[in-house]
């Protein structure tokens, strides 16, 4: 019995292991339109874009970037959203650029096109407003396979902003 186990657990799969430095990244066509209105919300659009705002200016107090030598950030969002933040934040250093100066690489750091070094992308997810009327948003950061991260928000809505319940 002992050697009917022994036997059969030496049988396994002798096939080869493949790695692949191909990442489970989507593809990032951040300058599509269908990318940029697939988000189906029952929020208003102007409230989804206050939400970006709110959520986009904490990630942009953040230092993930510091120590990484990048030289750019970009926003994975409308055109609207990403002008007011360069508003916003004007002497930001990484400076934050338009989209379609960016070159995303499969798990590999984003690069600037025009400095060709490794950049970061920030995207924020809004999910359905919940019975209170709080939404939440999940904040992201990705600079390559090793250098992503996210940070969850709670919202609410005060007056015509939406306020940042819980900042990290």
């Amino acid at each position: 019995m002992l050697l009917a186990v022994a036997l059969a657990g030496c049988q396994t799969e002798k096939g080869d292991i493949s790695f692949t430095d191909e990442g489970t990244l989507p593809h990032l066509d951040t300058n599509s339109p269908a990318i940029l209105s697939a988000k189906s919300s029952s929020l208003a659009h102007a409230d989804e874009r206050k939400i970006d705002l709110a959520v986009f200016s904490n990630l942009l107090t953040r230092h993930f970037w510091d120590d990484g030598g990048y030289t750019a950030i970009f926003l994975q969002a409308d055109e609207e959203v990403v002008a007011a933040l360069q508003k916003i934040f004007p002497d930001r250093k990484p400076p934050i650029k338009e989209t379609y100066r960016v070159n995303v690489r499969q798990n590999l750091s984003p690069l600037d096109k025009d400095t060709g070094k490794p950049a970061m992308i920030l995207s924020v997810d809004v999910s359905e407003p919940e019975p209170d009327g709080s939404v939440t948003a999940i904040g992201k950061w990705f600079a390559g396979g090793a250098v992503t991260g996210f940070y969850s928000y709670q919202l609410k809505k005060n007056g015509d902003d939406w306020e940042i319940q819980n900042a990290p």
